[in-house]
Protein backbone atom coordinates (compact mmCIF):
# COMPACT_ATOMS: atom_id res chain seq x y z
CA UNK A 1 0.00 0.00 0.00
CA UNK A 2 1.19 3.50 -0.74
CA UNK A 3 -0.05 6.60 1.02
CA UNK A 4 1.18 10.04 0.05
CA UNK A 5 0.94 12.79 2.65
CA UNK A 6 1.91 16.40 2.01
CA UNK A 7 2.34 18.25 5.29
CA UNK A 8 1.85 22.00 5.03
CA UNK A 9 4.80 22.84 7.24
CA UNK A 10 7.71 21.39 9.19
CA UNK A 11 5.69 21.13 12.42
CA UNK A 12 3.03 18.96 10.77
CA UNK A 13 5.77 16.74 9.35
CA UNK A 14 7.35 16.30 12.80
CA UNK A 15 3.99 15.42 14.37
CA UNK A 16 3.21 12.89 11.64
CA UNK A 17 6.61 11.20 11.94
CA UNK A 18 6.32 11.08 15.74
CA UNK A 19 2.87 9.47 15.39
CA UNK A 20 4.15 6.82 12.97
CA UNK A 21 7.10 6.05 15.20
CA UNK A 22 4.92 5.85 18.32
CA UNK A 23 2.87 3.09 16.66
CA UNK A 24 6.01 1.32 15.39
CA UNK A 25 4.96 1.72 11.75
CA UNK A 26 7.55 1.09 9.11
CA UNK A 27 7.68 3.98 6.68
CA UNK A 28 9.88 5.61 4.09
CA UNK A 29 10.38 9.25 3.39
CA UNK A 30 11.08 10.59 -0.04
CA UNK A 31 12.37 14.12 0.07
CA UNK A 32 11.31 15.56 -3.25
CA UNK A 33 12.43 19.11 -3.76
CA UNK A 34 9.82 21.42 -5.22
CA UNK A 35 10.24 25.02 -6.20
CA UNK A 36 8.68 27.87 -4.26
CA UNK A 37 6.29 28.44 -7.17
CA UNK A 38 5.22 24.76 -7.14
CA UNK A 39 4.66 24.94 -3.39
CA UNK A 40 2.54 28.10 -3.76
CA UNK A 41 0.47 26.43 -6.49
CA UNK A 42 -0.15 23.34 -4.34
CA UNK A 43 -1.22 25.46 -1.39
CA UNK A 44 -3.43 27.65 -3.64
CA UNK A 45 -5.22 24.60 -5.03
CA UNK A 46 -5.58 23.06 -1.57
CA UNK A 47 -7.10 26.28 -0.22
CA UNK A 48 -9.43 26.59 -3.21
CA UNK A 49 -10.66 23.03 -2.68
CA UNK A 50 -11.12 23.55 1.07
CA UNK A 51 -13.16 26.70 0.41
CA UNK A 52 -15.43 24.81 -1.97
CA UNK A 53 -14.32 26.78 -5.02
CA UNK A 54 -13.29 23.61 -6.82
CA UNK A 55 -14.51 20.07 -6.48
CA UNK A 56 -13.00 16.64 -6.90
CA UNK A 57 -13.95 14.84 -10.08
CA UNK A 58 -15.41 11.37 -10.20
CA UNK A 59 -12.72 8.83 -11.17
CA UNK A 60 -15.07 7.05 -13.59
CA UNK A 61 -15.60 10.32 -15.46
CA UNK A 62 -11.84 10.88 -15.72
CA UNK A 63 -11.24 7.32 -16.98
CA UNK A 64 -13.90 7.77 -19.70
CA UNK A 65 -12.18 10.96 -20.86
CA UNK A 66 -8.79 9.24 -20.96
CA UNK A 67 -10.17 6.25 -22.84
CA UNK A 68 -11.62 8.51 -25.53
CA UNK A 69 -8.29 10.31 -25.92
CA UNK A 70 -6.00 7.28 -25.96
CA UNK A 71 -8.10 4.81 -27.98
Amino acid sequence: MTIVVNPHNEQEEKVLLAFLESLKYEYQTNDIEITTEQQKEILRRDKSFAEGKTTARNWEEIKKELESVYR
